[in-house]
């Protein structure tokens, strides 16, 4: 099975947007797929609720008071960790992933937070000695500005360079609202915005099976 863990410290970067991208991704391409929401809104629960029933089927875990066991079978689990995380349920979560993906926005605060957070995770046994691959994604960027276009420069300089870009549209609501993706939107403006996500889904779905 292969486990990928969506987290980072800073509460609103969109931890759950990508987390339930990556579930869609996987669930398409044929994988028994599970969502693993640990935070206590269960903001990824409510979307698989939502979700039509005629696209990919993708398994809901409640794991906002403790990490359960997975169903038999399972081949892919993405973890939607909370914002609010003890260093001990870092590692732990850390320990049965096999790539984390850090989602950031533009911003000096997203910056500074983001940045003790891979700190943190650098710390981490299985992450110092490379046997975790960490991914961090530029999420909610508007291209042109300032904030922006010093994002790969400011996380390249800690070693942890920027895997993709996405770029800030209101269809990344409108699709949550219906338990869908932009992946799987029939939408024609969706697919620029789909594309977006190639460099980061080649990395996840692309990097071996298991």
């Amino acid at each position: 099975m292969r486990t990928v863990l969506v987290g980072n410290i800073k509460g609103g970067c969109g931890k759950t947007t990508v987390s339930t991208h990556l579930a869609a991704a996987f669930a398409a391409e044929g994988y028994v797929t599970a969502i693993g929401d640990c935070d206590r809104q269960g903001s990824s629960l409510n979307w698989l609720r939502r979700r039509d029933p005629a696209l990919a089927t993708i398994q809901g875990l409640d794991w906002a008071k403790e990490v359960g066991d997975t169903p038999k079978g399972l081949e892919r689990l993405v973890i939607d960790a909370p914002a609010a995380m003890h260093h001990k349920d870092v590692e732990a979560l850390i320990e049965i992933s096999d790539i984390i993906v850090v989602p950031v926005l533009p911003g000096a605060f997203d910056e500074d937070a983001t940045a003790r957070f891979l700190e943190r995770l650098s710390k981490v046994k299985v992450v110092r000695k490379n046997k975790r691959v960490v991914a961090v994604l530029g999420n909610r960027l508007r291209p042109g500005t300032r904030a922006s276009d010093r994002l790969d420069g400011f996380f390249g300089g800690l070693g942890f360079p920027v895997v993709a870009r996405l770029r800030d549209t209101q269809l990344y609501p409108s699709v949550a609202a219906r338990g869908s993706s932009v992946l799987e939107s029939g939408e024609s403006r969706a697919k620029a915005y789909a594309a977006e996500w190639a460099p980061l889904l080649d990395l996840v779905i692309g990097s071996g099976s298991k």
